[in-house]
């Protein structure tokens, strides 16, 4: 599996991606808004699209599908709860369902609300798995849940299924947002040294070669997986006095998203 991450550089900060079979070339668009970029690049590379793949209904991924849809005759995936809200589905996903590109590439369908309520990520069936996860995980944070969705949806999505994963699975999430995430971290437990040190890191960078966390490294730095951390809860009470003596990692990972909702 071959794994081309596209900076959009637009004001959304987006990230598009093109899966690729090293076999045949045949390639699949992950949510392609610039889709003058995605076609290039696929040409560059030598790559046919034959499968468009939305994670989810916002106009910030589904921009492109109608242009990338023209000029390659693709097949439209996404959530089949979506029909109604993306045009043009060819094929609705559920948990579950494996998704093939060319010979060698295997994709599982992961049914993820929270963010909206028809929200696919798509898991690699690779020696070191990955995880394009749309706007349901974001590089040290997580989605909002203000465009159809709900955070209780969301928390049980982190929980039930992500924090479940192998910790060496990568991370391809719809947006560039970690340097805001980890300041977010930073301010909700400020003695979090990993986030510390990696905001650091990250200075500058190029994300036309953007750095790839892994799992484990969301658990050491995004705050939402760090629901059980005492410094993440004592600060949290600042916020809401009125919080449980011993609130549930339900009750902190909602307040954390409030919070975060006007941050």
């Amino acid at each position: 599996m071959i794994v081309e991450q596209i900076w959009t550089a637009n004001d959304y900060r987006n990230f598009n991606y093109l899966i690729a079979c090293p076999e045949t070339g045949e390639a699949m668009a992950i949510d392609p808004l610039d889709h003058e970029k995605c076609l290039a690049r696929a040409k560059d590379k030598g790559w046919t699209i034959t499968q468009v793949l939305n994670t989810h209904e916002h106009g910030d991924h589904i921009g492109g599908n109608k242009q990338v849809v023209a000029a390659t005759g693709a097949k439209l995936l996404a959530h089949a709860n979506a029909k109604d809200k993306i045009p043009g589905i060819d094929v609705g996903l559920g948990a579950g369902d494996v998704v093939k590109v060319g010979k060698t590439v295997e994709l599982e369908s992961l049914d993820t609300p929270g963010h909206t309520m028809s929200h696919v990520c798509l898991l690699s069936h690779t020696d070191q798995p990955a995880l394009f996860c749309g706007d349901t995980l974001f590089n040290a944070g997580a989605g909002n849940c203000k465009g159809g969705g709900h955070p209780v949806e969301l928390y049980a999505t982190f929980t039930g299924q992500l924090d479940k994963l192998p910790d060496e699975t990568l991370i391809y999430p719809g947006h560039d947002y970690i340097a805001n995430n980890l300041e977010f971290t930073l301010d909700r437990e400020p003695d979090n040294a990993r986030a510390k040190t990696l905001l650091g890191e990250l200075e500058g960078q190029d994300l036309d070669q953007a750095f790839v966390t892994t799992l484990a490294l969301e658990k050491e730095v995004n705050t939402f997986f760090r629901l059980h951390s005492p410094s993440v809860v004592e600060k949290l009470r600042e916020a809401y006095p009125d919080l449980p003596a011993d609130p549930s990692a339900q009750e902190v990972f909602v307040k954390l998203r409030e919070l975060r909702n006007s941050w």
